[in-house]
Protein backbone atom coordinates (compact mmCIF):
# COMPACT_ATOMS: atom_id res chain seq x y z
CA UNK A 1 0.00 0.00 0.00
CA UNK A 2 0.99 3.18 -0.88
CA UNK A 3 1.30 5.99 1.97
CA UNK A 4 -0.11 9.43 1.57
CA UNK A 5 0.48 12.27 3.90
CA UNK A 6 -1.52 13.92 6.05
CA UNK A 7 -0.43 18.05 5.82
CA UNK A 8 -1.44 20.16 8.71
CA UNK A 9 -1.34 23.84 8.67
CA UNK A 10 -2.48 24.13 11.99
CA UNK A 11 -0.15 22.14 13.63
CA UNK A 12 3.41 23.30 14.42
CA UNK A 13 6.01 23.65 11.30
CA UNK A 14 8.16 20.00 11.24
CA UNK A 15 11.51 20.03 12.39
CA UNK A 16 12.84 17.95 9.50
CA UNK A 17 11.81 16.20 6.64
CA UNK A 18 8.95 14.70 7.56
CA UNK A 19 5.12 14.70 7.19
CA UNK A 20 2.88 14.93 10.14
CA UNK A 21 1.05 12.25 9.82
CA UNK A 22 0.73 9.00 6.86
CA UNK A 23 -2.31 7.04 5.67
CA UNK A 24 -1.69 3.43 4.74
CA UNK A 25 -4.73 2.44 4.24
CA UNK A 26 -7.16 2.75 7.60
CA UNK A 27 -4.41 3.65 9.55
CA UNK A 28 -3.19 6.43 10.33
CA UNK A 29 0.59 6.87 12.18
CA UNK A 30 1.27 10.37 13.34
CA UNK A 31 5.12 11.92 13.72
CA UNK A 32 6.22 12.59 17.37
CA UNK A 33 5.03 15.74 18.16
CA UNK A 34 6.75 18.15 20.89
CA UNK A 35 5.48 20.62 23.19
CA UNK A 36 5.77 23.45 20.22
CA UNK A 37 3.07 26.75 20.06
CA UNK A 38 2.31 26.42 16.47
CA UNK A 39 1.81 30.39 16.92
CA UNK A 40 5.07 30.73 18.01
CA UNK A 41 7.28 27.72 17.01
CA UNK A 42 8.46 27.90 20.16
CA UNK A 43 8.41 25.24 23.19
CA UNK A 44 5.57 26.12 26.19
CA UNK A 45 7.19 26.95 29.25
CA UNK A 46 5.78 24.97 32.06
CA UNK A 47 6.21 21.15 33.95
CA UNK A 48 5.78 18.50 31.84
CA UNK A 49 2.07 18.67 32.41
CA UNK A 50 2.10 21.43 30.78
CA UNK A 51 4.25 19.96 27.99
CA UNK A 52 2.25 17.43 27.88
CA UNK A 53 -0.97 18.59 27.55
CA UNK A 54 0.48 20.65 24.50
CA UNK A 55 1.87 17.39 22.64
CA UNK A 56 -1.49 16.38 22.63
CA UNK A 57 -3.01 19.79 21.52
CA UNK A 58 -0.41 18.98 18.24
CA UNK A 59 -1.59 16.00 17.55
CA UNK A 60 -5.31 16.27 18.26
CA UNK A 61 -4.73 19.38 15.21
CA UNK A 62 -3.10 16.80 12.94
CA UNK A 63 -5.66 14.32 13.84
CA UNK A 64 -8.42 16.64 12.50
CA UNK A 65 -7.25 17.82 9.58
CA UNK A 66 -6.66 13.82 8.74
CA UNK A 67 -10.50 13.74 9.68
CA UNK A 68 -9.97 11.89 12.97
CA UNK A 69 -10.48 12.70 16.74
CA UNK A 70 -8.68 10.84 19.76
CA UNK A 71 -11.52 8.71 19.70
CA UNK A 72 -9.95 6.60 16.80
CA UNK A 73 -6.04 6.75 18.55
CA UNK A 74 -5.29 2.86 19.20
CA UNK A 75 -1.55 3.30 20.31
CA UNK A 76 0.41 5.92 22.19
CA UNK A 77 4.13 6.02 22.03
CA UNK A 78 5.28 8.30 24.70
CA UNK A 79 9.31 9.75 25.06
CA UNK A 80 10.08 11.25 28.91
CA UNK A 81 13.73 12.67 29.24
CA UNK A 82 13.04 11.96 32.64
CA UNK A 83 10.95 8.91 34.29
CA UNK A 84 10.69 10.47 37.57
CA UNK A 85 8.23 12.68 35.19
CA UNK A 86 5.99 9.96 34.37
CA UNK A 87 2.75 11.25 37.12
CA UNK A 88 2.53 14.24 36.07
CA UNK A 89 2.94 12.64 32.53
CA UNK A 90 0.30 10.13 33.66
CA UNK A 91 -2.05 12.53 35.13
CA UNK A 92 -2.29 15.23 32.05
CA UNK A 93 -2.34 12.03 29.59
CA UNK A 94 -5.53 10.88 31.39
CA UNK A 95 -7.31 14.15 30.67
CA UNK A 96 -6.73 13.41 27.20
CA UNK A 97 -8.67 10.58 26.60
CA UNK A 98 -11.16 8.38 27.58
CA UNK A 99 -12.02 5.04 28.39
CA UNK A 100 -11.20 2.51 26.93
CA UNK A 101 -7.90 4.10 26.67
CA UNK A 102 -5.47 3.68 23.84
CA UNK A 103 -2.44 0.84 24.48
CA UNK A 104 0.09 2.62 25.73
CA UNK A 105 4.11 2.83 25.94
CA UNK A 106 5.93 4.78 27.52
CA UNK A 107 10.25 5.20 27.56
CA UNK A 108 12.96 7.39 28.79
CA UNK A 109 15.26 8.78 26.28
CA UNK A 110 18.57 10.58 26.19
CA UNK A 111 16.72 13.96 24.69
CA UNK A 112 14.02 15.41 22.38
CA UNK A 113 14.25 18.21 20.01
CA UNK A 114 14.70 21.86 21.32
CA UNK A 115 14.84 20.47 24.98
CA UNK A 116 11.59 19.20 25.48
CA UNK A 117 10.61 16.91 28.29
CA UNK A 118 7.99 14.67 26.59
CA UNK A 119 7.36 13.79 22.90
CA UNK A 120 4.72 11.93 22.01
CA UNK A 121 3.37 9.91 18.90
CA UNK A 122 0.13 8.58 17.97
CA UNK A 123 -1.35 5.60 16.02
CA UNK A 124 -5.13 6.03 14.96
CA UNK A 125 -7.95 3.79 12.98
CA UNK A 126 -10.38 5.32 10.76
CA UNK A 127 -13.92 3.74 11.89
Amino acid sequence: MARRAVPSSRGPAALGPYSPAVWTGEMLYLSGQTPVDPSTGRLVEGDVGVQTIRAFANLELVLEDAGLTMDDVIKCNVYLTDMADFPAMNQAYGSCFSAPYPARTTVAVAGLPLGASVEIELIARKS
